[in-house]
């Protein structure tokens, strides 16, 4: 078998969010269309130009969270805590989550070789928040910032944590997409598996903790939904009252694994990552482009040996921004015609977890493939466009083969990856 016939499966999930911590209570929130979308209490919330809406994950604990992970040995457990115990907060949530992966992949009763095991996370400038916050220890005196800053503030921070904690040897690195990058990170995932340099990858979307000047500046973009003490409703994405992206915080991860090893491990697939592509506009701006994104969609459906017509689903950017929804509507018209694949869109659970968003959506988009279902898009009750067939207030029973999750992200970025139920 040549490398590039390599097949790609999903074997291990992670996910914690504001809809659901855990893969069991994101499953969970799917079926019930709960949103983790509520009013933010910062103070700012009523006033004009911040967002007024956002999706936190509250009152995390490193202890409680890595008391779910029960499973793994207590020796790892305890190594997780001690490692990360004084890190920032994202680098603790990507802990957690990672394993939770680790744990569902059942790396730690049947391990796969250290040195053919890798790790690629997706997102750049992920510490906006921390970086803030060191930022006014060093103004008042530049002497008592911590030493460890000059290794927490860099996005790699996350490839050294995880690799020391889960003995992984083989290739990492980050990847940067601007919202398209859990996208990225899963397609360069993939890639190392079908080039033979990898057995088992980590793909791991990090949860991006932004500063307020971050925050405020999507706002000035007029990307995120600001308001005011006025302002009701969040606006869903599709929805004729959509105003901008609600700011989510999120981390999810995949374990993608080549078919040789996953059989070796005896580790069932949940899903088969069987197409994927990526493409430039050409373009440094955030304007979005339905051709641009058209393209990616097909050059990832094409990869996949499908055409359209076998695409039952498509877990959709949807980011509830008026300009990007109309996009990705008239992209999915161009590829799909009018009443193609059923539609939804995670964002209106999670809201936008901008560098993590593509893998929290995969994680979705396999859990609803393996149950059979798709969520609802809660808050979509008038249609921009009546013509694609979006899942209503409910969740449907509907049997799935094959779908598409898109991300698309600031500069021209398209990316779309196509998953498919789990081989027998």
């Amino acid at each position: 078998m040549s490398p590039a016939s390599l097949r790609t499966w999903v074997t291990g999930l992670g996910v914690l969010c504001a809809a659901g911590r855990d893969p069991a209570g994101f499953t969970g929130a799917l079926r019930a269309g709960h949103s983790g979308i509520t009013r933010r209490e910062t103070g700012v919330s009523d006033e004009a130009g911040w967002p007024d809406r956002s999706a936190v994950i509250d009152g995390f604990a490193l202890a409680d969270a890595l008391a779910g992970c029960e499973g793994l040995s207590a020796t790892l457990l305890d190594s997780a805590r001690r490692s990360v115990a004084r890190s920032p907060y994202n680098i603790q949530v990507a802990t957690v989550t990672a394993l939770q992966g680790w744990l569902s992949a059942a790396l730690d009763e049947s391990p796969a070789p250290p040195a053919r095991t890798g790790v690629v996370v997706a997102g750049s400038n992920l510490n906006g928040g921390y970086a803030w916050r060191q930022r006014q220890r060093f103004e008042r005196d530049p002497a008592y910032l911590p030493p460890t800053f000059a290794l927490h503030y860099q996005d790699t921070d996350h490839v050294g944590t995880l690799s020391q904690l889960l003995g992984i040897r083989g290739e990492g690195f980050t990847v940067g997409g601007a919202s398209a990058s859990g996208n990225v990170a899963i397609i360069q995932g993939a890639r190392l598996i079908e080039c033979g340099a990898l057995d088992v990858c980590l793909v791991v979307g990090a949860l991006t903790e932004l500063s307020p000047m971050e925050l405020r500046s999507y706002c000035n973009l007029r990307a995120a939904a600001a308001g005011g003490a006025a302002t009701t409703g969040f606006g869903a994405p599709f929805d004729t009252g959509h105003r901008g992206f609600v700011p989510g915080e999120g981390c999810a991860v995949l374990v993608l694994e080549s078919e040789a090893s996953a059989r070796r491990r005896g580790a069932p697939p949940l899903a088969e990552l069987s197409g994927y592509a990526q493409r430039l506009d050409a373009n440094r701006l955030a304007d979005p482009s339905a051709d641009g994104e058209a393209d990616a969609m097909e050059a990832a459906i094409e990869r996949a040996g499908l055409s359209p017509a076998d695409i039952d689903y498509v877990n959709a950017h949807g980011t509830g921004a008026p300009l990007g929804d109309a996009a990705e509507l008239q992209a999915l018209r161009k590829v799909f015609g009018s009443r193609g694949p059923w539609v939804n869109a995670t964002k209106a659970l999670t809201g936008h977890c901008l560098s993590a968003a593509g893998v929290v959506e995969a994680v979705a988009t396999v859990i609803q493939l393996r149950d059979s279902f798709v969520h609802p898009t809660v808050g979509l009750t008038s249609p921009v466009d009546a013509s694609h067939r979006f899942v209503g207030p409910t969740a449907k029973g509907v049997p799935l083969r094959h779908a598409l999750s898109n991300s698309f992200g600031f500069g021209g970025i398209s990316t779309s990856v196509v998953l498919g139920a789990a081989p027998a």
